[in-house]
């Protein structure tokens, strides 16, 4: 019941209801576009090199004839794949790393809150661009960059979530009868923090769409000929004033995408959320 009741909630927020209108078709088109259309992202057409949008190419050709719509559908499933993969590494490290410090307190938890603390002192775009720049060109080394990006903020809010619950009587019981600390932690506490997680892993994608999109768009992520939204953007930036369509397409699936992702982190929020249950009611 108390699935259905947020869900419900969820589904009536108008802004959650855009941002699936936009993310479905977006993932429909990504996932299987690619394999019933005509062209190859790599397929180059000499003779159709910066054509217009036409009947053949419905978003034109790129300055080596290759399909840009077919490009920008097989561009999204890296750029979102970049997205989901980074936000899924900072998961799996900044979680534990947050249930950590925020049980046991003490010297570790701030030896490791220190070491969080001077990653957010720099801005997180010029951090992801300093990493990909140590580690190499590459999508992985970018992926694995954004991901070091975002471990701090999951690390943070996860540890102020555990020192709030853990204060609570039912936390205290467990401890009182004998349950092994792993098992209030994982039993007790970390279902009782997931809801504020789940919003930030939300919102966490559509950050980790934009910072990849930077990364390639100055060379750093992925390497020609593969195509993602921003090595597309940085290579229609040539040509903005003889062929804008180039850049204007997948920097509007670049748009949509965190329009869509920050909608629907902001649903999960007012469903989740009980203080802002009535946020999606008026």
């Amino acid at each position: 019941m108390v699935r259905l009741r947020w869900l419900r909630r969820l589904l009536q927020d108008r802004l959650t209801l855009i941002g699936l209108l936009l993310l479905i078709p977006m993932g429909t088109l990504i996932l299987v576009g690619p394999l019933v259309g005509p062209y190859g992202p790599d397929e180059i057409d000499y003779l159709a090199m910066l054509q217009a949008p036409t009947g053949v190419h419905w978003l034109g050709a790129d300055d080596l004839g290759r399909d840009v719509l077919t490009r920008v559908m097989v561009g999204g499933r890296l750029s979102l794949s970049v997205g989901l993969g980074s936000v899924l590494l900072a998961l799996l490290a900044g979680v534990p790393l947050g249930l950590l410090t925020g049980y046991l307190g003490g010297v570790i938890d701030e030896m490791i809150m220190r070491l969080i603390d001077s990653l957010l002192a720099l801005p997180p775009l010029v951090l992801a661009l300093t990493i990909t720049a140590v580690l190499g060109p590459g999508l992985m080394n970018a992926m694995l960059a954004i991901a070091i990006v975002a471990i701090p903020t999951f690390t943070r809010l996860v540890r102020g979530q555990v020192i709030a619950v853990k204060q609570q009587e039912f936390v205290a019981a467990a401890v009182a009868v004998g349950v092994h600390p792993l098992g209030v932690v994982l039993r007790h506490i970390l279902p009782n923090i997931a809801n504020p997680v789940i919003v930030q892993a939300s919102l966490g994608v559509g950050f980790a769409i934009i910072t990849e999109s930077s990364v390639s768009f100055i060379g750093l992520g992925a390497q020609p000929p593969t195509a993602t939204w921003g090595s597309m953007v940085q290579v229609g930036f040539q040509y903005l004033e003889t062929a804008p369509w180039l850049a204007l397409a997948p920097a509007v699936m670049i748009f949509l995408a965190v329009l869509a992702f920050t909608l629907l982190g902001e649903g999960l929020r007012g469903a989740l959320d009980p203080q802002s249950r009535g946020r999606g009611e008026r």
